[in-house]
């Protein structure tokens, strides 16, 4: 009879075999996009940060059996996206790293010996947590080829492990997010997801029935909207992280008024969430957004794509994740607005974008 899986919050987990556990010719496991709201950057040096799972953006990884039985590892990565497929060197992004410590936590694992195909819909460097995602849905296949499930703690420091070698400092808000089903709070090295009313579980008055029927797709109104935009350009998180780094051990106190500012925009952004207060939600936005400019962390394709958000009407606009490129993040409240941010965004060269409605998260199964 198959154990019940330990949860911890804050300590080593171990991993629970399942029924059939050495007769798996594969596995499969899942995690999803994320993005940053507010707190990039500041994270990394305790400030808390406020992040949206974006279930839009799915990974899944497939891991199957390679035969051979001599007890050598050799677990191959291979990553198809849009339109192609390429080979992965195990030394890359961190994904050795992941295995090494995945074989650590598996225990009497005699020749860990896999290929795992990764199916990701996250664009790369674009700040959206497409590494996370990846090593998060490849550590969740490698365990149920082996008839193993991993719980959250133990899930989160295998990724997180994988993340400090692919960014070099790594916060854990990724690692963390990429598996989330609600806005995720993330101070000092904890985490606790948001509940928020969930929009359109009340049946809405006819008027608003038919402006959902004219809105974009992917708008489940009344409530915030996000609008994610991709610049069309990669961004550079290693780079960023490195860049402040530097710049905050000459300028401690550029580092502790950053910090700071960044800190109580988070903190008053929290509250206007739980009260559904957009338009201040959104003016946080924006304000952050100048924080992260000031820094150096922006470029001027977000910030033309951030000042077209505003001008379309927004509430609030930023760029999202490591910046030096990557994407953007606007809010909207309702349909019309909503439409007309995308299509601003989109006239000022976005490449792509992505409506992610406040409080409506899918929830993949692991």
């Amino acid at each position: 009879m198959a154990t019940t899986p330990q949860r911890t919050v804050g300590g080593r987990a171990d991993l629970v075999d399942e029924p059939d556990s050495g007769h798996r010719s594969s596995g499969v496991g899942r995690a999803h996009g994320k993005a940053i709201l507010l707190g990039e950057h500041a994270v990394v040096y305790g400030a808390p940060a406020l992040a949206v799972p974006v279930p839009q953006l799915p990974v899944t990884a497939s891991a199957t059996r390679r035969p051979g039985d001599d007890g050598a590892d050799e677990v191959t990565f291979e990553l198809a996206g849009p339109g192609s497929t390429s080979r992965i060197p195990s030394s890359s992004s961190g994904l050795q790293r992941l295995v090494a410590e995945f074989r650590k936590w598996a225990g009497a694992v005699d020749g860990l010996r896999a290929d795992v195909l990764i199916d990701c819909s996250i664009p790369q460097g674009r700040g959206l947590g497409s590494s996370a995602a990846c090593a998060r849905a490849a550590v969740l296949a490698l365990a149920d080829l082996l008839g193993r499930r991993l719980d959250a703690r133990t899930t989160f420091d295998l990724v997180q492990a994988s993340e400090k070698v692919t960014h070099g400092r790594a916060s854990g808000i990724d690692a963390l997010a990429t598996g989330a089903t609600s806005p995720l709070l993330f101070r000092s090295g904890t985490a606790r997801e948001l509940p928020m009313p969930m929009p359109g579980d009340a049946p809405a008055p006819p008027r608003e029935r038919a402006a959902e029927r004219a809105a974009p797709d992917g708008y489940r109104g009344p409530g915030g909207v996000f609008v994610i935009a991709d610049s069309g350009m990669s961004g550079g998180t290693r780079e960023a992280v490195e860049l402040l780094r530097r710049r905050f051990a000459r300028e401690p106190r550029t580092r502790e008024a950053f910090v700071g500012q960044v800190s109580d925009l988070t903190d008053e952004a929290v509250r206007d969430l739980a009260h559904g207060r957009w338009d201040d939600f959104g003016t946080r936005m924006t304000e952050n957004h100048r924080l992260l400019r000031e820094i150096g962390i922006s470029t001027a394709r977000i910030d033309a794509l951030v000042e077209a958000a505003l001008a379309a009407g927004g509430l609030g606009a930023k760029l999202s994740g490591g910046g030096l490129g990557g994407c953007m993040i606007a809010l909207a409240d309702e349909p019309g607005r909503t439409a007309a941010v995308v299509s601003g965004l989109r006239e000022a060269g976005a490449v792509r974008t992505w409506i992610v409605p406040a409080g409506r998260y899918a929830h993949h199964a692991d």
